[in-house]
């Protein structure tokens, strides 16, 4: 069954199945390195917990990052280096101010 955001004529790339083995397989090196480490962690607090919660969550995250790294190689990469930069800096590049958005909404809604 195609995925609803992914119409199956689309010709976008589908996101992989929520399995650790198809989720690497979408992912560079890098990533690849990150999500085992992750995985080898969350499984053990299964094993300790008792429940696949935890693990469910992780195939979810990383099933997008793989499915944003299939339509735009580098896309996570991109994001931590944006996320840092706002974070080291307090500045969005290309972001509107509050009151740009206040007058936009008061477009949109008309008055």
């Amino acid at each position: 069954m195609a995925s609803p955001a992914v119409p199956a004529d689309s010709g976008a790339p589908r996101p992989p199945a929520a399995d650790p083995v198809a989720i690497r397989r979408c992912l560079p090196p890098a990533l690849r390195e990150a999500f085992d480490i992750e995985w080898d962690t969350v499984l053990d607090q299964a094993k300790a917990d008792k429940t696949l919660d935890g693990i469910r969550e992780l195939l979810a995250k990383w099933r997008g990052i793989a499915a944003a790294e299939q339509r735009s190689p580098g896309s996570h990469s991109r994001l931590l280096a944006k996320a840092s930069h706002i974070l080291a800096t307090g500045q969005h590049p290309g972001a509107r101010s509050v009151e740009d958005l206040r007058d936009l909404i008061e477009e949109r809604l008309g008055r």
